[in-house]
């Protein structure tokens, strides 16, 4: 098993008496991460329940919490000293809740559970959980925890993060760094040994993720307007979106579009990118800009544009870093990305030292003093002043 970043976290919080739930898109690792936090527990008085067994799934399903507490004992667990108990895929029995609720107050029980990204899961932990847990959301991997799977040399590339353009590094990690752009960071998607494989797994992931999606939302109707809907997304990584023009093309109505775009971002198939504005009404009156969470899945549906695609990346890597916005004038001069309110960011494939005075120059114009010009390629003329699209993160 590869330890990810997010363990470190985990492991800290599995001390804690709240309930440490963990979410995130489908096979991102939230079951390997539940099953790693299990192994840190030195005492033997746990339960790992995956509610995707139907016997398990029964348990929570009991008229009674004794009832409930009758068949967790007869699994093992001792309800009269300190214990943990891990349930996955949690959303499939939203009754589970109360339960976890009424024996997190009333026994010296720990819970770990994890779920899909469903907004109805997350609705329902926030408001019964209220003041008892804390969220933490797996996301595919970074460019960095890729190389560790990979086998790769993962220490020389953190010693780069930010750095100016080095060729070595570039062509140490080149290869490694254009199969993350093409086929994603999906844990199980990195570690299949072929082309064939990964695509494959691909297709899985996504046909998983939509169709157990909309059996949460007791929509059964909706699932080819959904695909129709990703298909059509997926040619416009980076694009404002119009949600009229898009329900147009896909015979919705506008709030229908918009509904489903936002179920997208709820359960973290798509980041939207708002605006940035010195004027805060204005800001509300512009259109986000769209990526797909993982270029993996962005590469299944259309013939993305290789500036379009590595853009996508630099989204989906800068989003972990903090809060991104993008700016654009009435004019249509813009800025690709704004990093925490204080740095400009424009990415390029091959970057030039004018498309660095460009965003200096633009950049200073709204006041913003940092500036960062991200790169895929070497433009060859011994321009270093970028940092290579691999040490971000």
């Amino acid at each position: 098993m590869f330890n990810r970043l997010i363990f470190e976290s985990l492991l800290n919080h599995l001390a804690s008496p709240e309930v440490t739930v963990i979410t995130g898109m489908r096979r991102t690792g939230k079951t390997t991460a539940l099953k790693y936090l299990l192994e840190q527990v030195e005492h033997g008085n746990k339960l790992y329940l995956d509610l995707e067994r139907l016997e398990y799934r029964s348990i929570f399903l009991r008229k009674s919490f004794a009832e409930m507490q009758a068949d967790l004992e007869f699994l093992g667990f001792d309800f009269s000293r300190s214990g943990v108990i891990a349930i996955d895929e949690v959303q499939l029995v939203p009754e589970a809740v109360s339960f976890i609720k009424y024996y997190h107050d009333h026994f010296q029980a720990k819970f770990l559970i994890s779920g899909s990204s469903s907004f109805y899961l997350k609705n329902r932990i926030t408001e019964s959980l209220s003041g008892r847990k804390r969220i933490f959301e797996i996301y595919p991997l970074d460019f960095s925890e890729f190389l560790r799977f990979k086998g790769a040399d993962e220490a020389g590339l953190l010693s780069q993060r930010f750095q100016p353009f080095r060729p070595l590094v570039f062509t140490t990690y080149q290869k490694f760094y254009e199969e993350f752009l093409r086929y994603g960071g999906f844990p199980q998607v990195v570690l299949a040994d072929s082309p064939e494989a990964k695509e494959q797994m691909l297709k899985d992931i996504l046909n998983s993720y939509l169709e157990l999606d909309v059996k949460i939302l007791s929509d059964y109707s909706v699932i080819d307007d959904l695909f129709r809907l990703v298909t059509l997304l997926s040619s416009r990584i980076g694009n404002k979106l119009d949600y009229q023009k898009i329900g147009a093309l896909l015979g919705l109505s506008r709030h229908k579009a918009k509904d489903y775009i936002q179920l997208f971002q709820a359960t973290y198939f798509l980041h939207l990118i708002p605006p940035f504005s010195l004027n805060p009404d204005r800001s509300i009156a512009v259109q986000p800009k769209m990526y797909i969470a993982d270029n993996g899945l962005a590469n299944q549906f259309a013939r993305v544009g290789s500036g379009a695609i590595f853009e996508n990346a630099m989204a989906n890597q800068l989003l972990r870093l903090g809060k991104l916005n993008y700016y654009q004038k009435k004019s249509g001069q813009e800025i690709d990305f704004i990093l925490n309110e204080k740095t400009a960011i424009e990415v390029k494939e091959t970057p030039t030292p004018a498309d660095m005075s460009t965003l200096k120059s633009r950049a200073a114009g709204i006041g913003l003093e940092d500036t960062l010009l991200l790169g895929r390629f070497p433009p060859g003329i011994g321009f270093s002043d970028f940092v290579w699209g691999g040490c971000v993160f």
